[in-house]
């Protein structure tokens, strides 16, 4: 499955200032798969060291952690010559040996001739602090998300629909209703999957649904043994009562996070860090309250008020238990709404967009608002073809921005007030 950020890798490949780059993402999101993919299709050999699982090397970092002899080190591990230029290095799970974190800063510093990748999932939260330090501006980072739909269509050998997407998007004309309607159908198959790696591998090769959820269940099951691991017992608890309240937080219709659905009683003193160790590890994705639409929209976050989406749409809608035909027949269903919200957050984050909505005097509220350079955009979601927007026309009254997006499964078309009629399809667009 070809990935968007394979060109992010390239570019880093050939920078003249390169530095060591470790690509961050969640569990299963395919960080090992795409580098060692990089590796044989950019570099003569690689060398790849699972710092989790082999606790020999991992250990050799415990001494002198100079490039020298750990380059002499790695070459007798692998058999073969470490050529600058020509061998990729790959430290796979590097969360779990942070000494070796530490070292990256020393391939930096004294010889950045040798290309080297780290992957890690939960370094914003596995890391004792208070022994190493991380190599602040010693590194490059990328991070890795789930398959975007873009991505999803191309698994799917679909990249000439994706091609057209692209197209009417930018001069906003309808799609020929043939290819909308195929279009949709692909959709609604993605928010089942959602864009796991194995998930829309086994839908691909398949092409069926039915073995979808055994490896989402799979997913989850690895996520909440991540929250034991790399947690305490107490705060464990907490985080997976955070987690697995959110299907319930979002099936409400003030979707902000609410700490007494996970609790009675329950505050930000309880739950606080474990939201943040979730926001940390990738698995949720955090979109915050503003209540004025200015430039730069961050400074005027509510840090109290919040929603929480879950980091892969097809993972939100196997853990509510919605059934899969009642997703793909498009019926009418009140949890639909919030699952097209979670699919547009997840597509908005992975093209680089922070979250926020806006509320005004709690008569309005917006599903989405993203700063694109000096703009502000209003971003409205339906989840069918009803696409009455009171919110959104609020939002334009009061802001008058260039244009709004209003997401739905509609073809593509400009409305009144500069409104963009936007197909779901078509959000990674945006």
């Amino acid at each position: 499955m070809k990935r968007s950020i394979e060109e992010k890798l390239l570019e880093w490949k050939n920078k003249r200032d390169r530095k060591p780059l470790i690509l961050n993402g969640a569990r299963q999101v395919g960080k090992t798969y795409l580098l060692r993919e990089f590796g044989s299709l950019y570099y003569k050999n690689v060398v790849y060291v699972n710092l989790e699982t082999n606790v020999s090397v991992a250990s050799y970092f415990n001494g002198d952690i100079s490039p020298e002899r750990l380059i002499r080190f790695l070459e007798a591990y692998a058999g073969e010559a470490i050529i600058p230029e020509s061998t990729l290095i790959i430290f796979d799970e590097i969360q779990s040996c942070e000494r070796a974190l530490t070292a990256l800063k020393y391939f930096c510093e004294e010889t950045p001739e040798y290309h080297i990748v780290a992957a890690g999932s939960l370094l914003g939260v596995a890391i004792h602090r208070e022994r190493y330090s991380f190599p602040v501006g010693k590194v490059d980072t990328i991070t890795l998300y789930p398959l975007t739909f873009d991505e999803f269509l191309r698994a799917c050998g679909e990249d000439l629909l994706c091609e057209e997407i692209r197209r009417h998007y930018a001069v906003l004309e309808p799609m020929p209703e043939a290819l909308h309607n195929k279009a949709i159908d692909l959709y609604r198959c993605y928010l089942i999957t959602g864009g796991m790696p194995a998930v829309v591998s086994e839908f691909v090769q398949s092409g069926k649904l039915i073995g979808v959820a055994d490896i989402q269940n799979k997913i989850l099951s690895d996520y909440l043994a991540e929250m034991a691991k790399y947690a305490s017992n107490s705060d464990s608890v907490k985080i997976r009562a955070c987690y697995n309240s959110i299907p319930a937080q979002l099936a409400k219709d003030n979707k902000k996070f609410q700490y007494k659905v996970v609790q009675k009683g329950g505050s930000s003193t309880t739950f606080g860090a474990s939201i943040d160790w979730l926001n940390f590890a990738g698995v949720v994705l955090r979109c915050q309250r503003i209540e004025q639409a200015f430039e730069p929209v961050s400074v005027y976050a509510d840090l109290s008020s919040f929603k929480l989406y879950m980091g892969d749409t097809g993972l939100l809608v196997m853990k509510s238990g919605m059934s899969q035909q009642t997703v793909l027949s498009g019926e009418v269903n009140l949890f639909m709404g919030a699952v097209c919200e979670n699919y547009v957050a997840q597509a908005l984050y992975a093209n680089g967009y922070q979250l926020h909505y806006w509320t005004s005097e709690y008569i309005a509220e917006l599903d989405f608002v993203i700063q694109k350079g000096n703009e502000l955009i209003g971003i409205q979601v339906k989840k069918a073809q009803h696409v009455k927007s009171k919110s959104l026309f609020e939002f334009i009254k009061k802001y008058n921005p260039a244009y709004s997006i209003r997401l739905s499964e509609k073809n593509f078309g400009m409305g009144e007030n500069h409104v963009r009629s936007v197909p779901l399809y078509a959000a990674f667009c945006i």
